[in-house]
């Protein structure tokens, strides 16, 4: 079998764990199966580089964080025991520290943090883990070395969070590590980061690792992609909002991707699209416990419960564009987007009055200023919209199953469960697909309403 195994930064949070992250690798490589492990940056590192950056910036001394940095990794090379390996991972620390803090110096003296130098400077995290980590496979006898993402995984230049060019990416995956597979390594990979076309080097937003281990898992026809994390598979909701959470066994594609899209950390939400694109299943596992976890296939009959999980997005706002002159007018709607679109704001749910004299949509409530600016310069009159307005703080819940297809019924139980709490909605939105039904609260009834489902449908 070959899978490709991705594993975060709490996996390889100090050396105990990358000797652990190891073994869990090699016992599965000596059981005859063809391994590929995609690694993030140690835990905590990433923040250590943004803070570096933004250091640099301002003019302040970055020494002491580049020397906290080194001494971080060189403690978690403790059990690479070959002195001539343990030599390869101390020289290729230094030298990336090197070239990290040549970066650094650059955005002092340039005077800017700009979206490229970010994605460079935050993409060491991810080299010197893999450095680590294949090091310390190599030296428990299995040969093994790092790749850097961004010889295989190709993008456009958003970035931050950019977008994959798939058939690029699964050509250059095949054609890179194929032969290494052949040779009887295990090849250790760079979560989160890639490449432009322009050569820059780009990431691919917020837990992009898993991410990662997709488009590879795609690119070299993968039999299962393994998401290996500190819990133990994709659970009924987030078990520190209800005690009552416990590990879903099975759930397909479309629920996962529900979830992930609504907040679900477990995932990055773009991860299960490569997966899909080749039937492979993938499967959310503990590096840390023995459990089976969660396994996501295209479809499965495993739980027959209505609704299977529930998440929350927090930190959202709902934004208001109104005005009668919208009414009969065609191509409103599609200005609002673009607007958003040009602007790269994600929108979450949307709703329109029958009206048509008013458009409501929800986005992360960092956009809201971007998002009100954005619209301002569309609509410059009042001819068309008279108001743009938000309401920050709220919440979106969203409550996945694909027992809901065809389930008369389920709406009505939802909201009965939620409003016997006095929970107020704000905004509804179901998926044409019937998998989900979404809705907005306030920051204060959201975890009241998740309790609230989950108790109605999962105890």
């Amino acid at each position: 079998m070959r899978i490709v195994m991705k594993y975060g930064g709490t996996s390889v949070g100090n050396a105990k764990r990358f000797l652990n992250t190891a073994n869990i690798a090699i016992d599965n490589y000596r059981n005859g199966n063809e391994v590929v492990v995609v690694v993030s940056a140690m835990s905590g590192v990433t923040d250590m580089l943004l803070e570096a950056a933004n250091k640099s910036l301002k003019g302040e001394d970055i020494a002491p964080l580049i020397n906290d940095l080194r001494n971080k990794h060189f403690d978690a090379c403790e059990h690479i025991k070959k002195a001539e390996l343990w030599k390869i991972a101390k020289d290729g620390i230094n030298t990336l520290l090197v070239d990290l803090e040549k970066s650094l110096i650059g955005v002092h003296y340039l005077g800017e943090l700009s979206p490229r130098s970010r994605d460079r400077i935050v993409s060491f995290g991810e080299r010197l883990s893999s450095l680590i980590l294949s090091k310390t496979i190599e030296s428990l006898g299995v040969p093994s070395d790092k790749v850097d993402a961004f010889y295989l995984v190709v993008t456009d230049n958003n970035f931050g969070e950019a977008a994959v060019l798939f058939d690029e990416s699964y050509k250059k995956s095949s054609e890179f590590l194929e032969p290494m597979l052949k040779k009887g390594m295990i090849p250790v990979v760079t979560g989160f980061i890639a490449k432009s076309k322009d050569g820059d080097i780009t990431t691919l937003g917020r837990g992009g690792s898993d991410y990662t281990a997709s488009i590879i898992g795609a690119g070299i026809s993968a039999d299962e992609i393994w998401i290996m994390t500190d819990v133990d598979g994709i659970m009924t909701t987030n078990p520190k909002i209800c005690s009552n959470a416990y590990t879903i066994p099975e759930m397909s594609y479309l629920e996962a991707m529900e979830l992930a899209y609504f907040g679900a950390k477990v995932l990055h939400p773009r991860t299960i699209e490569p997966a899909v694109s080749k039937n492979i299943p993938v499967r959310v596992k503990n590096s840390m416990s023995d459990s089976s976890g969660t396994l996501i296939l295209k479809d499965t009959t495993a739980n027959h419960k209505v609704i299977k999980a529930i998440s929350i997005v927090e930190n959202a706002a709902i934004v208001y564009v109104s005005g009668a002159g919208m009414i009969g007018v065609p191509g409103v709607a599609a200005r609002v987007f673009k607007a958003l679109g040009d602007h790269n704001i994600n929108v979450y749910m949307i709703s329109q009055g029958s009206s048509e004299a008013n458009i409501s949509f929800v986005i992360s409530e960092k956009d809201i200023e971007k998002s009100e600016s954005a619209l301002r310069k569309t609509f410059p009159t009042k001819d068309l919209v008279r108001d743009i307005s938000h309401i920050k703080g709220v919440n979106i819940i969203s409550a996945v199953g694909k027992g809901m297809k065809g389930a008369v019924g389920t709406a009505a139980r939802l909201f009965s469960a939620i409003s016997k709490d006095n929970v107020n909605i704000l905004m509804i939105s179901q998926g044409s697909s019937e998998v989900s039904i979404s809705f907005v609260v306030s920051k204060e009834d959201g975890h009241k309403a998740i309790r609230a489902i989950h108790k109605e449908f999962l105890e």
